[in-house]
């Protein structure tokens, strides 16, 4: 349990402790806000006072035995800022779509961030001002997000793990597609709830370097692409290519 569980969870009943605690959680709350609207967002503006009412009131509805906090307090946020945005009757292209929206003190140039996680918030952006469905996928979102929790990782830290290069992207969906092809390495990658290095490179040529680094992509691409999740499939193009060949 992380602690910004512990907290929200302390948060929920001690509402004197909860002004600390939405104190002490400033900086999440923005850098929330600034990967939904694509641009910072500061204790000045009306994006700050959406965001702290929808932290706010994640506390009051977080249900413990279904995952962790971080990933549902950034789900409520998300939701409320576009609510917050149609209203406002601004377009799509008043927000910067670049998939840079991490936390800003996190990001480095060199590091390797197009991730399933910030193309799905990019596109998720477009289909909401399209008049389709967000709720459909925010609640795939949330779905996978319970799964992933029982491997020790929310879907928003996908943003660290995807990989970006051509090469990298080509291993790792050479190895999603082995292993859902493998009822052995399916079942123990369950069983364990840890990517089976070991077995994996025995079959599948990928360096040790590519699975530790991109373990969490590998395992959220297996949930994803063998359990119920159409909308989220769709963003694993490459992947998918690779499984039909």
């Amino acid at each position: 349990m992380s602690d910004l569980t512990d907290g929200a969870i302390r948060a929920k009943e001690d509402k004197l402790y909860r002004n600390v605690f939405l104190q002490e959680n400033t900086r999440f709350i923005l850098s929330r806000a600034y990967a939904a609207v694509g641009h910072y967002v500061t204790e000045s503006d009306d994006e700050w006072s959406v965001a702290l009412m929808a932290f706010n009131d994640a506390i009051d509805r977080f249900e413990p035995g279904k995952g962790e906090f971080d990933g549902f307090a950034a789900l409520v946020i998300r939701r409320r800022l576009y609510d917050y945005l149609r209203s406002e009757r601004r377009f799509v292209n008043e927000i910067s779509l670049e998939p840079y929206a991490i936390d800003a003190d996190d990001f480095h140039e060199d590091d390797e961030v197009s991730s399933i996680a910030m193309e799905v918030r990019q596109k998720t952006v477009e289909q909401a001002f399209e008049g389709a469905d967000e709720r459909d996928i925010t609640d795939e979102i949330a779905s996978v997000g319970e799964v992933l929790t029982a491997y020790g990782f929310s879907f928003m830290d996908l943003a660290d793990a995807s990989p970006k290069a051509a090469k990298t992207k080509d291993g790792c969906a050479r190895v999603v597609a082995a292993v859902l092809s493998n009822d052995f390495l399916r079942d123990k990658l369950r069983s364990q709830k840890a990517l089976p290095i070991q077995d994996i490179l025995v079959r599948v040529k990928v360096s040790r370097k590519l699975l530790e680094r991109h373990r969490r992509y590998i395992i959220a691409a297996v949930e994803i692409l063998d359990g119920d999740f159409p909308l989220l499939s769709e963003y694993m193009e490459s992947i998918r290519k690779v499984m039909v060949e």
